[in-house]
């Protein structure tokens, strides 16, 4: 089942026209728990090897919170399209994370075009709040 829903969550983004890295249970070089994954894929967004990065897990708390433990990585735990608008231009978030196991294809599919479709807000109180998440410590 959790194979099954990555799998699906792998394939929208190839049809989107994404290239996809591969980390965790998907590379067969690393480790594949979803910690180890999750900070691999952020590391590629902090090092400029991806513009964006998708973490996942059975409930997506987890991947979030270790895709946030890498530094310039602002990771949102989405679970409809509001929320992923809203962590991409508020929050300027730069790693989507989902679960697995409440995420339908058709809510990933809406969840995805919300992500791919705002662009962070300019404002300058949304951008001082952004900044002010690398100073904290």
């Amino acid at each position: 089942m959790l194979e099954a829903a990555a799998g699906r969550l792998i394939a929208e983004l190839e049809k989107r026209g994404h290239e996809v890295l591969r980390f965790g249970a998907y590379d067969p070089d690393s480790r594949g728990d979803w910690a180890w994954g999750s900070e691999a894929a952020a590391r590629a967004v902090a090092e400029g090897e991806a513009d964006l990065g998708v973490v996942c897990c059975w409930t997506g708390t987890g991947a979030s919170i270790a895709a946030n433990k890498v530094g310039g990585v602002r990771a949102a735990l989405c679970g409809d399209p509001e929320t992923a608008a809203g962590a991409r231009r508020w929050n300027d978030a730069n790693v989507l994370a989902l679960s697995l196991r409440t995420t339908s294809e058709p809510l990933l599919a809406e969840i995805l075009d919300a992500w791919f479709a705002t662009e962070p807000s300019s404002d300058p109180v949304d951008r001082a709040n952004v900044a002010h998440l690398e100073e904290i410590s």
